[in-house]
Parts: C-alpha cells; structure tokens; sequence
C-alpha cells in the first residue's frame, strides 16, 4: 500500500459544477491538483487511484501533459513541469502587480526587516502569490500558491474584511475549520474581529495558524482584472514588541498603500 499523502480537503477549493465541462481538461486539472499536492514525484498507480481515472484514459494525458512540459517525469513518477510555472507566473504580471509588490515589499523589508507576503482572494480561501523575504530566518506556514482558509489567517480577514457585506454573508462558510486550537471558529465574534478591520485599515491574527507566529495584513483592493488581493507581515512572538509591533503595522498599511497607487484598481462596490 503506497504511503502518498493526498490533498487535505480542508484546502481544497469547491468549485460550482458547471452546466459543461470538457471531461478532458477536467481530469488534466484533476492530475495537476494532485501532483501540485506534492512534495514528492507521484507515480502513474498513485495518480490513477488518486483522480480515479482508468490507466487508459490516465497514460493518454500524462504524454500529452509531458509532451507539453506541463508535467515532468522524475525517477518511476510525475512532478509539476516548467511549463507551467512559467504559465502561472503571468498571473502576476497582469494589472503590473508582481512590480507594485516587489517595490512596496522591498521597502518594507529594508525598513523593518520583517517578511512580507501577498496574496489572493478565491472563494472562501486565500492562496498566497508573492513573497519578500526578510534578512532573518521567519518561520512560515505558507508557501507560493499555498492556500489557506480565509478566516483564519490574517491576509484573509483583510480580503474578507473588504468584500461588501451581502458578498462577505455569502462567501462565508456554514462551519469555520479549525487549522490551531487558536483559530476563530465563531461566527459572530470573526464578524466583530472584520468589522475592527475595516475601521482600522489592519487586519490581524494571532497563532490562528502556526504556534508562535503573529500576522498583520492590510486589504490593496480589487485590480481591474478582479483580484482582490492585501498584503502582511508574520512576527514570531520572541520579537513581538510593542515598539515593533506598532512601527510593522504602519508599514503594512504604508505597502498597501503604495501597491494599490501603482495598480489599476476597479471602482469599489457599494
């Protein structure tokens, strides 16, 4: 029995099913989730029972996926391919994104020498576009491309935190997961927590998902293209001053400023 362990469905993103779908590109999406879950490459039987797909139907697209440089082969398995990290990485260059972030974050970085991230809205998820790194270590329990539930972390209270009300009650899910014995899993008190946010421009969370680390976000807005995305710091708790904290903070803000300056941002929803 193979030991691979598969996508946590936690994290996975429900989608609404669609009036038609192409089942072709529906079972190539199936397969590069599953690989993109991957720390290691996945063999052909592991894929198969994974996706539940018949090896027939399986093999047929991982040539065509190879062929293409969208998936790689490695070793006796499978690993995402070049192809389409390069795909990927146009993501961020739509709307001059990517060169807002880099120079926001870099002077983030050069002033606090604290991370900074940024990220997206989908669904009722984050998923994690862009990094800066500081000139320390950091522990981090996200990496690019990564999600994580909206409510628990604080890039998505200030992505949620911007979303108009009957948007925010929609998006909402009926139970709130529990990634720490930190998270927020009450409704009423998450909607306190966002309204605080909004009125302060600072959205934060304090070891709702790692033990130790403490994060501090602020919402840029939606791009034109409809990304809504914000941006944040995370301070483990040895460096949790209040003078830190206080001038980390501003800074946040300050970079969301700046991003959202140099974005194309759509008309806000009333």
């Amino acid at each position: 029995m193979s030991n691979i362990m598969f996508f946590n469905p936690i994290y996975w993103t429900t989608m609404p099913a669609p009036d038609y779908d192409v089942p072709a590109i529906r079972r190539a999406h199936d397969i590069l989730r599953v690989l993109a879950s991957q720390r290691a490459p996945l063999r052909a039987t592991d894929l198969a029972r994974a996706c539940a797909m018949p090896r027939s139907s399986l093999y047929l697209l991982l040539d065509t996926l190879v062929r293409r440089r969208w998936i790689d082969r490695a070793g006796d398995g499978y690993v995402i391919g070049l192809e389409l990290m390069a795909l990927g990485a146009a993501y961020l260059r739509h709307d001059g994104l990517q060169a807002a972030f880099r120079a926001a974050a870099s002077e983030f970085v050069e002033r606090h020498n604290e991370v900074m991230q940024l990220a997206a809205l989908d669904g009722a998820e984050v998923v994690y576009l862009a990094r800066e790194d500081a000139r320390r270590p950091v522990r981090l329990v996200s990496e690019l491309g990564s999600r994580l539930p909206a409510h628990a972390c604080a890039l998505g209270k200030a992505l949620l935190a911007g979303l108009p009300e009957p948007v925010l009650a929609e998006t909402l899910p009926p139970v709130l997961v529990q990634v720490s014995e930190r998270t927020q899993t009450d409704r009423a008190a998450l909607l306190r927590e966002l309204a605080q946010a909004r009125a302060e421009g600072l959205a934060q969370e304090h070891e709702e998902v790692a033990a130790g680390l403490h994060c501090y976000a602020a919402y840029v807005g939606e791009t034109a293209l409809g990304k809504r995305v914000a941006v944040s710091t995370s301070i483990p708790g040895d460096r949790l001053d209040a003078v830190h904290v206080q001038a980390v903070a501003q800074g946040v803000r300050r970079a969301a400023r700046a991003i959202a300056a140099r974005v194309a941002l759509a008309p806000q929803a009333c």
